[in-house]
């Protein structure tokens, strides 16, 4: 069960109060000043006290809530109630509607005491201009009807080699299509190799399906695409699969398949967009399920730091009263392996530094993995802005970059770096390529294959520092004929997937 504590019960608030009411099993206790508003609650069925809801007396003998949202119409009886909030019940997670008369200072101490602030002045504007703030009743009806509309069992895919934001959304919209009697498997090509990611998996005991790249999919009748948008691509399906359903936010690179497709750019994390269907469906989430996708969330956002939208700050705020914070802190603090440890400090020994922008080959690599947390690594390093790692595996180069320049976009670099002669995307800050060396497939010697791999990493390092270097959207025209015999084109990856 869910303690809900309402502080204050303005216009914005009265709306909110009567969705948590309708929740069956949640406890729900509204403090506001307005007697009329106690009285129609309590006529309503809601319990509902008059009381100041500044005065830290109203509070003082209520039980700790998991959730708090504080609601008057006033900036002034917000910002005292945000702060008897915080002050009696640290633990709580905190939403706190802004006000009609906000200063600056008022923002400041919102943001500093609140976990999600509802600004009046910007909500409407990311209504207007973001559709994807959150899911239409329309859009919940629609994902409802194609789900029922399945004769069979739904395959629930996630991109290759999938991250904790993927397998996340992969479990919950395998739970959306149980709740309408549709059975589902959350499956994923290739390998969980990410430390972190394994004990997500492990500690959580998440129900996942690994497919092997021949695997005959005749036993589902209908295929959903979650966090990439396009069968064969960054996946092993067939490019041509019939597709019902896609839900993912990444900018789409290609025409997007699919009889349901929702494509949400604004949100930070296709996470947040399962929770919105979650608590459409009125889904009572387990705390596995839960603890899965705050924590894809908060990677995806780097800890609400990156790409982050509203959307993300409520989806947290419904999760985290059902999180299991013990896993979480299991989750995110996992040994790293010696061939991660080796990949960082070759990364770091063999950098090559132009100003902020830092390039580093690692040569050979047994875990793909390990080149975004090198990344991480040289950009937490002084001086640096920019950072690309790249290693080799059998005939394929794997590239990872991280960025926190404001006028760098890691996307569109990388994608004027290399897609001749491979395949990149990705976002403003986090993107990665992959690349085919044919010509390594034909070397016959130890000597030839070094003096080959030489020569890649000097053409992959320039032309990423040529790409860094020129605007966005122009192609990069240096090595263009070195690049083509040296590798071999191959399908692209979905924006963000490879990074």
């Amino acid at each position: 069960m869910v303690f809900r504590l309402v502080l204050g019960c303005g216009t914005v608030c009265r709306q909110v109060t009567e969705r948590l009411s309708e929740r069956d099993g949640d406890r729900l206790l509204v403090i506001t000043a307005d007697e009329s508003v106690v009285e129609t609650l309590r006529d309503e069925s809601v319990p509902a006290r008059t009381a100041d809801p500044s005065d830290p007396d109203a509070i003082a003998n209520v039980d700790p809530p998991d959730v708090i949202f504080v609601g008057s119409d006033r900036t002034d009886v917000n910002r005292a109630a945000l702060q008897s909030a915080r002050d009696r019940f640290p633990d709580a997670s905190i939403v706190a509607y802004l006000g009609g008369n906000a200063t600056a200072a008022d923002r400041n101490r919102f943001d500093e005491l609140a976990d999600a602030v509802v600004d009046p002045t910007t909500a409407l504007a990311d209504r207007a201009l973001d559709g994807t703030a959150s899911p239409s009743a329309e859009s919940a009806i629609e994902l409802r009807e194609h789900l029922a509309d399945i004769d069979g069992r739904l395959a629930v895919v996630t991109h290759d080699n999938p991250d904790p934001d993927a397998l996340a959304s992969a479990v919950a919209l395998v739970a959306v299509a149980e709740s309408v009697g549709v059975d589902a498997d959350a499956c994923y090509f290739g390998e969980i190799s990410h430390q972190e990611n394994r004990a997500m998996v492990n500690l959580l005991e998440l129900n996942l399906r690994n497919l092997a790249h021949d695997e005959p999919l005749g036993e589902y009748s209908a295929f959903a695409l979650v966090d990439h948008s396009r069968p064969g691509v960054n996946d092993q399906l067939p490019p041509d699969l019939h597709v019902d359903i896609v839900i993912d936010h990444h900018p789409p690179r290609g025409p997007v398949p699919g009889e349901f497709v929702d494509l949400r750019q604004g949100a930070g994390a296709t996470s947040t967009i399962l929770t919105e269907y979650l608590e459409r469906f009125d889904i009572d989430v387990d705390a596995a399920t839960a603890t899965a996708l705050l924590y894809g969330i908060r990677v995806d956002t780097n800890d609400f730091t990156r790409e982050v939208s509203p959307a993300d700050f409520r989806a947290a705020s419904v999760l985290w009263p059902r999180v299991d914070t013990s896993l979480l802190d299991q989750i995110e603090q996992p040994s790293l392996g010696g061939e991660t440890l080796e990949t960082i400090a070759r990364a770091i020994k063999n950098r090559v530094q132009r100003d902020s922008v830092a390039v580093a080959s690692v040569g050979r690599i047994g875990d793909r993995d390990a080149l975004p947390q090198a990344a991480d690594q040289l950009l937490a390093m002084e001086g640096v802005e920019t950072t690309l790692v790249f290693g080799f595996a059998s005939e394929m180069v794997f590239v990872s970059a991280r960025s926190r320049a404001a006028d760098v976009d890691l996307g569109e670099t990388l994608r004027d770096a290399f897609d001749r002669i491979g395949s990149a995307g990705g976002h403003a800050d986090m993107a990665g390529a992959q690349l085919e060396i044919g010509i390594l497939g034909s070397a016959d010697d130890e000597e030839e294959i070094e003096s080959i791999v030489s020569v890649v990493e000097e053409v992959i390092t320039n032309r990423f520092f040529e790409a860094i270097d020129t605007r966005p959207g122009v192609p990069v025209g240096a090595y263009t004929q070195t690049s083509e015999w040296l590798f071999t084109q191959r399908g692209e990856p979905e924006d963000g997937e490879s990074a």
